[in-house]
């Protein structure tokens, strides 16, 4: 037997003593949270170094070569592929805050904070250093902006530790390459 009810407006339930969720003022019309300015900005900057991170690792993975060729093209291509997925995620997020992320190559070759990658051949052992600055840096930019991050959106901020927990992985990962045991120094 169907019944006709009239479509209620769902209301807000709070917590015991009161203290429920509030609306901000950055909801929208769906009612989600909208990114400020300084977010955007900040999670922008997150985007290009990551975005620069894959392409200077691209360029590195196509013009290494000596000794150990073969493990530090693969590692290379770990760390593009997640680069990548988490370019793709920050921009993915930012687009879920109404933010606009801009992955255009002279944006990013403007704003990052990476060194410029030297081009041509480059040895292994160069190539292990060359990688673990750009990983290094990169992390530098995720941290700076972390606290504010995490201040106005803590959910962005968890995908942000996800991110350097994975680049200081491998920045340690890469540069053992090169280094000799602490007893041995």
């Amino acid at each position: 037997m169907a019944t006709t009810e009239k479509a209620k407006t769902p209301t807000r339930r709070t917590a015991a003593g009161g203290a429920g969720a509030k609306v901000t003022r950055r909801q929208n019309a769906e009612k989600g949270f909208v990114a400020s300015k300084a977010l955007d900005d900040r999670l922008q900057a997150v985007l290009v170094d990551l975005l620069e991170l894959a392409m200077q690792g691209k360029q590195a993975h196509w013009n290494v070569v000596g000794r150990n060729f073969r493990d530090t093209h693969r590692i290379l291509d770990e760390i593009i592929e997640a680069a990548r997925e988490f370019s793709d995620t920050v921009a993915e997020r930012m687009r879920a805050l109404h933010a606009v992320p801009d992955g255009r190559s002279d944006v990013v070759a403007a704003t990052t904070t990476l060194p410029e990658y030297p081009q041509g051949e480059i040895d292994t052992s160069e190539t292990v250093d060359l990688i673990t600055v750009r990983l290094e840096a990169t992390v530098g930019t995720i941290r700076g902006v972390h606290d504010d991050v995490d201040e106005e959106d803590p959910t962005s901020a968890d995908i942000l530790h996800a991110i350097i927990e994975k680049l200081e992985q491998f920045a340690w990962m890469v540069s053992a390459e090169n280094r000799t045991p602490a007893a041995s120094r």
